[in-house]
């Protein structure tokens, strides 16, 4: 059931005594008769089966089953519940027994209970336990010993950590152990993020290891493998907050005295509701056979979203991908690429909405200044029936007031609570500390892709009214408040892509145009939007100035769909109008409010690219641009505290305007004026 000898197995692998005759030769005097030194391939071989050691587990059911019963009465300690669905674990059980393949289990990271709270839940059910990718600080003495009963091994997060910053050839050889552990039908659990989210929102993909799935399945080293997508979602996570990390001290190392007294305060206190959703388990093979019939192109740095976009320059690199194969490296890199984010994009859309991430939501861009106990309910209402519309789960159920109640104790000092004079109602209003704000926008990004499509509409159509606006001064025009739905979705499409490091809108096989038509035709329904059918001969398609095309790269409309009749030229270039109506306004401002923070900090950040000089190392950088911001929300420049917060999320290294050295595209002044006009342009400052 379990895997066997897979240390012995990695250690006869060809791969392996290649790379032991590479690296020992890298360091010693060869031998004119025997080639490389004995000595130094045994120094070789005795440091890679430490290294080996660290990465194979040794699951003890028996110790899974004490584990489980010690979990049991923990879990009863400082959770309500732990929701599953079972007819989930119903399906993925079925699979696993019906395709007789590895599966490998995908999940969202919010907090270190969740490599417990898998295994926990699979054994229960009868599912073999998998093995869990770890990073490597959490290798500390007993403790992991512990984490291998119970399936887990070590990995370095970064695998080129040699002296000299060569690839570590020696490291490389050694995952050979996750190819075998496939091979003898073992189950997966890995982490893509690569560590816990700072921001309640998924984190950026890192496809190392579902690299090396993808490659021991070309290898035909097993027939297939299930892909099992996972949601988890927290009333509140029993790390409470990362306020001291987004506050910029340093994150404090693991440690078996820091874990101890973490599970002694976690017993001191409630955290409410946890909800585990696995997805619909899919083939790797179908997934990789599909991707072959699909015209892919490589993915962009955001200075080359950002050229066309902003400053009306192209770049001149050609970015079409023109191989199939698995066996072209560019190809075979976007694919995988691609399918982290598809399983990340799908873990996110199934974790389920909890009630704390609904009331920190409305309290921070509804009622910013205060609500009365019974309004905030009534909206509460309102927000769940809208996100049961739009196809998303919720992870509790009750009585609404019983359920704000519950969420307001979970947020503990992040809510100020008073009473009125007349004794009978309560003031809900955030607390407006720095560490308050922090985490209040931690939990409210757990619904922040629920939003995300409709926001970055209502954005992109306060940026166009006040662009067409400004023109209208100069020329007198009347149709300045109409707006174009080809020019609203293309507007839409390059903010999309301007914050692609904070979420993706739709997983990449999926047209950015089809996601933001679906959202502008909801916003029609909603009545934030009309239909301005009396205008139509007034301003013509033919007489609009229509802007410049997005690059092939930066398409948002296939091929396919051009030739489609339901996205003709009379639906497509069709006018809307902004409703005037109260109850849409308010809507329409609020979906404004969910982006204005980000976009705040990333104007912020444009702002603070003035004083960036010289180069400097990523750390400095993040540190200055934090400091820069804080300063800011604690001067009361910032019309929102949550942008500090944000920072991290700023210092991508792929991207060209916030790398630590300025790019020569961004050197000029006048550039980075149009970068932060540009950003301004879309948000409520």
């Amino acid at each position: 059931m379990f895997a066997r000898n897979v240390v012995e197995n990695v250690l006869n692998s060809s791969r392996y005594q290649v790379a032991i005759v590479e690296v020992a030769s890298e360091g010693a005097s060869t031998d004119a008769e025997s080639g490389v030194d004995s000595k130094a391939v045994s120094k070789v071989r005795r440091k890679a089966r430490g290294f080996l050691q660290e990465m194979v587990a040794n699951i003890s059911p028996a110790f899974i089953r004490i584990t489980g019963w010690v979990l049991l009465k923990l879990f009863n300690g400082f959770f309500w519940s732990i929701q599953i669905h079972k007819g989930q674990l119903e399906m993925v059980k079925k699979a696993a027994s019906e395709y007789n393949v590895p599966l490998v289990f995908l999940p969202v990271h919010k907090s270190h209970i969740d490599y417990l709270l898998i295994t926990f839940i699979l054994f229960c059910h009868n599912i073999k336990a998998p093995h869990i990718a770890a990073g490597n600080n959490l290798n500390i003495p007993i403790l992991s010993t512990l984490i291998r009963k119970l399936g887990g091994f070590f990995i370095r997060r970064k695998l080129d950590e040699t002296s000299d910053g060569k690839k570590d050839v020696l490291y490389r050889s050694l995952l050979h152990a996750v190819k075998e552990l496939l091979r003898q039908q073992q189950f997966l659990e890995v982490y893509l993020e690569g560590t816990r989210s700072r921001s309640g929102k998924p984190s950026p993909a890192h496809a190392g290891m579902l690299s090396i799935v993808v490659d021991t399945l070309c290898a035909n080293s097993i027939p297939d493998v299930l892909i099992v997508p996972v949601g988890i979602s927290y009333d509140r996570i029993i790390e409470g907050n990362y306020n001291s990390e987004q506050l910029g001290k340093p994150k404090k190392n693991e440690s078996l005295w820091g874990i101890a007294c973490g599970v002694f305060r976690m017993l001191r206190k409630n955290y409410g509701c946890v909800r585990v959703d696995f997805t619909q388990p899919f083939s790797l093979k179908e997934y990789l056979d599909t991707q072959r019939s699909r015209h892919l192109q490589a993915s962009l740095t955001l200075e080359q979203i950002l050229l066309p976009t902003i400053i009306a320059a192209q770049y001149d690199e050609d970015l079409h991908l023109n191989s199939r194969d698995l066996s072209d490296e560019p190809w075979r890199r976007q694919v995988i690429a691609n399918l982290a984010k598809h399983v990340l994009f799908t873990a996110s859309k199934s974790s389920a909405i909890m009630s704390s991430h609904i009331v920190a939501c409305l309290l921070l861009y509804r009622h910013r200044q205060g609500v009365l106990l019974s309004k905030l309910v009534e909206d509460f209402f309102n927000m769940k029936e809208e996100i049961l519309s739009r196809d998303f789960d919720l992870g509790f159920s009750g009585n609404s007031e019983d359920v704000v109640m519950h969420a307001l104790s979970l947020l503990g000092n992040c809510v100020n609570v008073t009473s009125t004079n007349r004794n009978t109602e309560f003031i809900i209003a955030p607390s407006n500390t720095v560490p308050a704000l922090f985490e209040l926008n931690f939990y409210s990004n757990g619904l922040f892709h629920v939003f995300i499509a409709d926001a970055i509409i209502a954005c992109s159509a306060l940026a166009l009214l006040r662009e067409q606006s400004a023109t209208s001064v100069s020329e007198q025009n009347s149709s300045s408040k109409l707006l174009s739905q080809e020019r609203l979705i293309r507007r839409a499409a390059g903010l999309s892509h301007f914050l692609s490091n904070e979420v993706a809108v739709a997983v990449p096989c999926q047209t950015l145009y089809q996601v933001f038509h679906d959202a502008v035709t909801r916003l029609i329904e909603y009545g934030v939007l009309i239909v301005a059918e009396e205008d139509q001969e007034e301003l013509s398609p033919s007489e609009e100035p229509w802007p410049k095309k997005f690059p092939g790269a930066l398409a948002w409309r296939s091929d396919e769909e051009d030739e489609d009749s339901d996205f003709g030229d009379e639906q497509r270039d069709r006018y809307l109008k902004v409703s005037p109506s109260a109850e849409p306004q308010e809507f329409y401002t609020f979906l404004q409010r969910i982006l204005t923070p980000v976009l705040e900090a990333y104007s912020g950040a444009a702002i603070f690219l003035h004083s960036l000089i010289s180069p400097m190392s990523e750390r400095e950088y993040t540190q200055k641009l934090f400091k820069y911001l804080l300063t800011r929300t604690e001067r009361g420049v910032a019309a929102y505290g949550e942008p500090p917060a944000l920072s991290n999320s700023l210092c991508k290294r792929e991207g060209g305007v916030c790398r630590l050295e300025l790019s020569s595209t961004f050197l000029p002044q006048a550039n980075r004026n149009k970068l932060l006009q540009y950003i301004l342009g879309f948000s409520l400052l």
